[in-house]
């Protein structure tokens, strides 16, 4: 859920460490977001920060290294490291922060402590990052961010299709992730059925009423 505003214009500082911040205020997340899609498209740089200084909190996108990073130096200091495969995913990032600050990004993909985990192969950090997930409870809400992302329900009712109409070479490291989650589980995985358009990249589970409710939740 979004964090409310308070009353009155909210600032940021926008900053690409070339010295040029630019300092706004703003009255809603749309607001913010639309003077930051300017800032961002009106510049050509490896780095782009957004700070909200008043929670102590900022998004980082790194465009150079296909990296966001989103850091709370509040109460507990804490850094979160994301690889990138799809240009189109720093604005809606932005979007995000500006929304719900660092907890808005919670959903948004697979966050690690350190930097030097986003150099391992797609399968490995899909692998690292399932095995984060020790109860049941957590690992059905990992599976149902996986699914909202690209996810469907077979009109047959009986499947769930994730990763739907993408390929192979596509999300590596959420396939790698489900397939362990599932595993975890007991989730059976099933082949696309004969009739079914399949591109080659979904993975086919059976229903599952724990998924259901929590599907619900992110539809």
């Amino acid at each position: 859920m979004a964090r409310p505003y308070h009353p009155g214009p909210k600032p940021f500082v926008f900053a690409v460490g070339d010295g040029n911040d630019q300092q706004v205020s703003v009255g809603d997340p749309q607001e913010a977001y639309v003077a930051f899609s300017a800032f961002f498209r009106d510049r050509d740089s490896d780095t782009y920060t957004i700070n909200d200084e008043a929670s102590g909190q900022s998004l980082v996108l790194m465009p150079g290294k296909g990296v966001i990073s989103r850091i709370q130096d509040a109460d507990q200091p804490r850094s979160e490291y994301l690889r990138v495969d799809r240009g189109n995913r720093y604005l809606p990032s932005a979007m995000l922060f500006f929304e719900n600050g660092y907890a808005g990004l919670d959903r948004f993909g697979q966050w690690f402590a350190d930097l030097a985990d986003l150099d391992a192969s797609p399968e490995t950090r899909g692998a690292a990052r399932a095995a984060t997930f020790t109860t049941e409870a957590a690992a059905i809400e990992e599976v149902a961010r996986i699914w909202a992302d690209s996810g469907c329900v077979d009109p047959s009712d009986r499947y769930y299709v994730f990763f739907d109409s993408h390929g192979v070479d596509d999300d590596r490291a959420d396939r790698a992730e489900l397939l362990k989650l599932i595993e975890f589980l007991g989730i059976e995985r099933v082949d696309a059925p004969a009739e079914a358009a399949a591109s080659g990249g979904e993975v086919w589970v059976r229903t599952d009423p724990r998924l259901d409710a929590e599907f619900v939740r992110w539809s």
